[in-house]
Formats: structure tokens, C-alpha cells, sequence
């Protein structure tokens, strides 16, 4: 009876706890805890990842002309992947849609001040950004919080791409991306004369977890400086993960480590959004 009993509690308990879950529309809560995928650059490295919600999707250019009223990409299209947009159009972006719909901002953006940890002397922008932490206003993921969520979180089963071991299956890039397959080198005029372009959200499969797109379209600004994965609270550049239409197969490995100015912008580069659990 007590045996009964004590596994009635312990469910109620798990429904509850299920229950006050917080739900947003198009975002995965991502269950936290250490990382289980074994080619991650932090598996065994007792790094512990909190509980958080990830987009399900890249931000597409009908989300962010509903809070920007602007629409920057090179390829147009609601459903298409937004891009053309900076590290820090993208923190801009966040805080105004937090304000939009009745959240506190995850930011304190200070447009007037140079950031002390920004070394980069070609930054002309260079505004200083801080984070409010205990605030469940949308927000970049981190780095690790990204290769996290890529990597299957704990439901991983070790693929090399965000889904699979095989790069067709989940992103596209430059060999998907056009009019035909393309085989054989990089060359930009080959991928120009093949038109190729972003693709739609959701078109290819997603991660164990659910996520869409996060091998290939478009590559994902993360909030952190580029460094140590772990530590790197200043720096010349920011980093994205995910690789893109643009970009070969190593570039869409969950692994991969990318960076770039804060203030360029490209035709290959967009964003998602995470939200404090």
C-alpha cells in the first residue's frame, strides 16, 4: 500500500511539474543537464546546461518585419529565413519584441557608450550590451547553449549534423541549395549561376529534439564573444554556429565554430531566439 502510494505521489508530481511549464508557440523547451552528445566539444567536460526554450525555427522575415517594420534580406519570402542582419540588429531585435509582447527585455542595450570589451577598433557601432538575468525577454542563445540544442540535448544520439549523419538529410547548403545537385568544388560562380537562395523553414528534418534548420539555411548568431567556448567575456568578433545555404558540409557540423564582426551583415547569416526557462 505505502509502495502504491509513494508511486501516485511521484506522478502527480511529475504531471504538476509538467503542467506549470511555461509554453510558447514555436519554441522547444530544452531539458538541461550535462552533454550527452559524444562528438560535442564539451562531452565530458562537466559542463552542465539549465533548463531553457529554444525557437523551432530560424526567426523568418514575417517575424522580424512585425517587430523591425523592415525587412533587410537578400532573398524575400515570409517563410524564408531572415538575413542581412547584424550581431547587433539581432539584441535590437530581441529587446523590441520582448517590449512588443508584454516581456521584460534580456537586455540593457547603452547605444551611447563604447563596450570596454569589445576590442575590435573597426566597430563603429560598438554599443554596450548587457544581460538581465533573472528576465524571460527573448534572447541569442550562448554558444554552448546552441551546440546543446544542436547536438540533441538529452536525447542525442551522437549525429554529426543537427539529426543525422548524413547533411542531406537536414540542412541545406551549397550543394542543395540551387536550381540542381551541385558535386565537386566550392566556386562562388558555380553556386551564383545555380540560384541559390535560402529555403523556406522546416523544409528538411529535424533534431532529436524537435529543431528545425540548425545545420544549413542560414548561420546563427550566438550572443558570445569568439574564444574559449566557455570563457570569453571580450573579444574582436561574435560567433555563429550552424553553417548555411552559402556554405560546405563541414561548416553545418554541430561542432563547427564560426565568427564574425558584430557590425557586417550577410546573405547567409539570420538568427534564432531562446527565452530563460
Amino acid at each position: 500500500m505505502k509502495t502504491r502510494l509513494a508511486l501516485l505521489i511521484l506522478v502527480i508530481m511529475f504531471v504538476l511539474s509538467a503542467c506549470s511549464k511555461e509554453e510558447y508557440d514555436n519554441f522547444i523547451f530544452v531539458k538541461g543537464g550535462t552533454f550527452v552528445n559524444t562528438k560535442s566539444n564539451l562531452y565530458d567536460k562537466g559542463v552542465t546546461i539549465a533548463d531553457f526554450y529554444i525557437s523551432k525555427y530560424e526567426v523568418t522575415q514575417k517575424e522580424w518585419m512585425e517587430v523591425m517594420d523592415l525587412n533587410p534580406s537578400e532573398f524575400k519570402g515570409e517563410d524564408l529565413p531572415v538575413e542581412m542582419v547584424t550581431w547587433y540588429d539581432c539584441v535590437d531585435y530581441c529587446n523590441l519584441r520582448s517590449i512588443k509582447e508584454g516581456l521584460e527585455p534580456y537586455y540593457n542595450i547603452d547605444k551611447k557608450h563604447k563596450d570596454p570589451k569589445n576590442k575590435n577598433e573597426n566597430d563603429t557601432i560598438n554599443w554596450t550590451v548587457t544581460i538581465n538575468e533573472s528576465a524571460k525577454g527573448y534572447r541569442l542563445p550562448t554558444e554552448a547553449e546552441w551546440e546543446y540544442a544542436a547536438g540533441g540535448g538529452q536525447l542525442s544520439k551522437s549525429y554529426q549534423y543537427s539529426g543525422s549523419d548524413k547533411v542531406e538529410d537536414v540542412a541545406w547548403f551549397w550543394k542543395n541549395s540551387g536550381d540542381k545537385a551541385l558535386t565537386g568544388e566550392w566556386f562562388w560562380a558555380t553556386i551564383e549561376g545555380n540560384n541559390n537562395t535560402t529555403k523556406a523553414i522546416g523544409g528538411k528534418k529535424p533534431n532529436e529534439l524537435g529543431i528545425y534548420d540548425m545545420s544549413g539555411n542560414v548561420r546563427e548568431w550566438c550572443f558570445d564573444w569568439y574564444g574559449d567556448v566557455l570563457d570569453s567575456d571580450s573579444g574582436y568578433v561574435r560567433v555563429w554556429r550552424g553553417g548555411g545555404w552559402l556554405g560546405d558540409e563541414r561548416a553545418c557540423d554541430t561542432t563547427y565554430r564560426g565568427n564574425f564582426e558584430a557590425y557586417s551583415m550577410g546573405f547567409d547569416h539570420g538568427l534564432r531566439v531562446c527565452i530563460n526557462e
